[in-house]
Parts: C-alpha cells; structure tokens; sequence
C-alpha cells in the first residue's frame, strides 16, 4: 500500500466538484457533488439516532436494495433534518434534479446534508448548485479539494486521503473525504464521509468490510458526545480498475481491508483533530484489556470524558481523571494494576505504576501535553486485548462556536 496525495476522485472514472450554491452561507461553496460514470455498488453506514434527517433515510433505502450508484450529492449549512414531509420532497427533488443534470436514474444518486437542524431548504438555490457541479466536474486534484472544501461547516480544513496497492497485478485506489469538528460521536458526528474506490469487488463483501472498518475508525472517535441525525458514510467502487474481483478470505481481500481502513482511519483522526474550539489530537490506547470489547469501552470512555478534555487542554498530567474514567466505563478491572503513559514528539513518560503516582518530572508532562499530538496509553494488565480511540482537547473556544451556531 502507498499513501499517495488524493481524495474522493483520486480513483480511476470519478469526478467531483464544488459549487456556491447559497444554501444558507455566502461567498464560499456549500454544495459538492461525486460521480461515476460507470455503476458503483455502495456500502452505507448510518447514524443510530432515532431522529434521522431526510437524506439518510433516502440512502438506508438506495443501499439496502443494492442499487447501483452513480452519483453523491452533498450540501453543507441546512442538515435537512426534521423538516417534515416537505423536507423529504426536497431531498427527492435534490437527486432527481442531479439525475436528470447527469442523465441517470434518480435512485441512482445518494445524498446527504449538514448543517442546521430544523431549517428548510431553498429549491432553487439547490437547482441552481447543482448545474454549477455539473459543470466544473472534474478528476483534478483541485476539485476533489473543493468537494471536500464545500461540505464543511465548523471545520477548519477540509480532511482527505488516498492509498494505492496492487491487486491482480492492476493498482488499485482508495479515496475519500470527510466533514465533521462538532457534534461528533458516531455510532454506526455531524459526520459525512464519502469513500471511492476502483476496485473490482462484490456489493455484500464492500457491504461487510465497510461495517468493519467503520468499527474501528468513525466509531472510535468523539469530539462532544453527541450523536448527530446526519451521520453518513458511504463507499462506492466502480470496478475500473479491472482486477480480478476481491473474494473474501483472501489475501487481496486483506490488503484492500487495510487500504480501506488506513483512509478511513486518516479521515476520523483529522475530524477528531479539528474538533470545534480544539488546540490538540488527543489519543488513547487501551493495552491488556480482558476483551476486545471491553478494550473499546474503555478506551472511548477516556476520551470522551470532559474533565480529561480540559486537563489536556490545560497541559496538566492530571492522571486521576484518566483513572476515574476508566473506572466508570462499566468494565471490570483491578485499579491497583493499571499503568499509564503520556507520548508526544516531546517523549514519553510513565505517570502511573500499578494504580498509583510514578515518580516522574511534572514539567517534563507539561511538555509531552503541551505537543498537538498526545497519546495515553493504560496497560489494564488484565488480558491481551487492545483498541484505539481519538478525541481531542475541549476548550473555551467550544462554547463559542457552539453559543451562537444558528445566528
């Protein structure tokens, strides 16, 4: 596998665009636009609110009848989510209006939106975004960073990846984008991802890895523990790069697992990175946990708890709070085993030896903290089980963004 300078059109037949088409934001592109001339089985993963906005329910349908796909259409601003039937028109209206600009079938086109919960969209500045996109579609580079650019809300940068690998003696490409800074707890953040593909590959075998590889990259991290009404994650391959089909079980099956999984992986971190208000990417790695399962719990209760969050942002090795949130998270352990250790590229440094204060540098901690990257590693001493969860720091600047969001 080679890490390669890309994003969702960087696979072989797709193409992308963005577009200002005035939804709800001004002088800046709020519509983005994905497709593939050749049909593409897709694989979805959704948010498990009960309040679901009217394109993820349009997508559950599209990917659990297995149509083929040809085109994603995305807008940012307006979530469409908890508009009613009128909210519902307007989305069927938003991928009839991209297939008949495309000339496809409108159960060909998924969509998805972000943004404010509750408000309506405009049919016309939607119509009017959509023949923008069809026009400046593209497989440049550039336009892949204007999709991923134009689906942004709160973020900062625009989050994207790419790999390449050989299978069957053809390369095979893995591209994706993704959006999200606040309300970010998947569990399948205001998250949206799309993922592009030319592999050769079977709709149920995508369908599985997919819910693989979101396991163990969405699902592990949280910025504020809210769950959105939006989250999507999508992946479509369109078999152009002619290698012989992906079958389960074998070894081109794992390396395209990885691929997969590494831009996945890529796109949560730098949606856990660029949380709203944050300074820092804050990791945790449970070792020794007694399962699997049990390595998950605990490793997404540390970063998800508050009083941790603001410890790290404060640069303060305040190991109890990563204790006390290993010990509420519901898993059985023995406290008085446990070790901790805080990593930067300033070092690394033991905190805590068998549930109690090492004898370490309180200022040597500050430093480590003090990087934009910080990893905790508790070794739970229980088992051989691991897991890997990403957060980042919580900040003053996170109540601001989030105080006055709609105004």
């Amino acid at each position: 596998m080679q890490v390669i300078d890309g994003g969702v059109n960087a696979a072989k037949g797709f193409m992308a665009s963005g577009a200002e088409a005035g939804i709800k934001y001004k002088n800046r592109k709020d519509m983005a636009l994905v497709y593939t001339k050749s049909p593409a089985v897709c694989a979805g993963t959704f948010t498990k609110n009960v309040v679901k906005a009217a394109p993820v329910l349009w997508d559950i349908d599209i990917v659990r009848r297995g149509e083929a796909v040809h085109a994603v259409v995305l807008n940012s601003g307006i979530a469409n989510a908890c508009t009613g039937e009128e909210g519902r028109e307007l989305n069927e209206c938003m991928a009839a209006e991209t297939a008949k600009t495309l000339g496809i079938d409108t159960k060909q086109v998924c969509t998805a939106s972000t943004g404010v919960i509750g408000m309506q969209m405009n049919k016309e500045a939607v119509a009017r975004g959509i023949k923008l996109l069809k026009k400046d579609l593209s497989d440049s580079r550039k336009a892949g960073t204007e999709a991923a650019s134009a689906i942004m809300t709160t973020d900062t940068v625009c989050k994207e990846a790419a790999v390449t690998l050989k299978i069957s003696g053809k390369t095979v490409t893995v591209g994706g984008m993704s959006k999200g800074s606040g309300m970010i707890h998947p569990d399948m953040a205001t998250m949206l991802g799309v993922v592009t593909t030319d592999a050769v590959i079977g709709s149920e075998l995508l369908k599985n890895l997919t819910s693989k590889i979101v396991a163990e990259s969405f699902n592990m991290i949280s910025v504020d523990r809210d769950t959105s009404t939006n989250d999507t994650f999508l992946v479509l391959a369109n078999g152009e790069a002619g290698n012989d089909e992906i079958i389960q079980g074998t070894k081109e099956c794992e390396d395209f697992a990885e691929a997969l999984g590494y831009v996945a992986v890529t796109l949560a971190k730098k949606m856990a990175a660029d949380g709203e208000g944050a300074t820092k990417l804050f990791e945790t790695k449970v070792t020794g946990a007694g399962t699997k399962d049990d390595a998950v719990v605990l490793a997404k209760s540390v970063i998800t708890s508050n009083l941790v969050k603001t410890a790290v942002y404060g640069n303060d090795a305040n190991w109890g709070r990563i204790l006390c949130a290993l010990g509420y998270s519901g898993v059985e352990f023995d406290p008085e085993k446990v070790d901790i250790t805080i990593t930067s590229a300033a070092g690394t440094l033991k905190i805590v030896e068998n549930g109690k204060a090492a004898d370490y540098s309180e200022d040597f901690a500050t430093e480590i903290l003090s990087k934009s990257s910080v990893t905790a590693v508790c070794d739970m001493k229980q088992g051989d089980c691991e897991a890997v969860a990403w957060g980042c720091d919580l900040t003053y600047d996170y109540v601001k963004i989030n105080g006055d969001y709609r105004s």
